[in-house]
């Protein structure tokens, strides 16, 4: 009975071991940063029931809001006035372009046939 109740004691200090290390794990994977060579890179979460607005890094929140107030589609150029970028260089645009794809691969918008970015009903 002894050996059996030590045994118990050492399963339970590996079970809490282990939780603390799952908890640990889930906390750093929920943060909005990642190093990739070095370099501290932002993450954009997929869209969930469980993640909020407020996950999204400020740059990308405003993006969003701009998309949700202009009431319908908008071009990357419309987003790009909005946030007062040179659109007259398609150049300068590409990066926020890729941030408008970026947010509708992971559900935040909508990317329409066109090009268009709208926001999901």
């Amino acid at each position: 009975m002894r050996a059996e109740r030590d045994e118990l004691a050492v399963a339970e200090r590996v079970r809490k071991r282990m939780a603390e290390q799952f908890a640990a794990e889930t906390e750093t994977a929920a943060l909005p940063t990642a190093q990739v060579a070095g370099h501290a890179v932002l993450l954009v979460p997929h869209r969930g029931p469980a993640v909020a607005e407020d996950a999204l890094p400020p740059d990308y929140q405003r993006i969003l809001g701009i998309v949700r107030g202009a009431g319908g589609a908008v071009s990357t150029k419309q987003v790009g006035e909005e946030l007062g970028l040179e659109v007259a260089a398609r150049g300068k645009l590409e990066p926020l372009r890729g941030k408008l794809s970026k947010l509708a691969g992971r559900g935040w918008l909508r990317k329409l046939p066109d090009g268009k970015f709208t926001t999901r009903l």
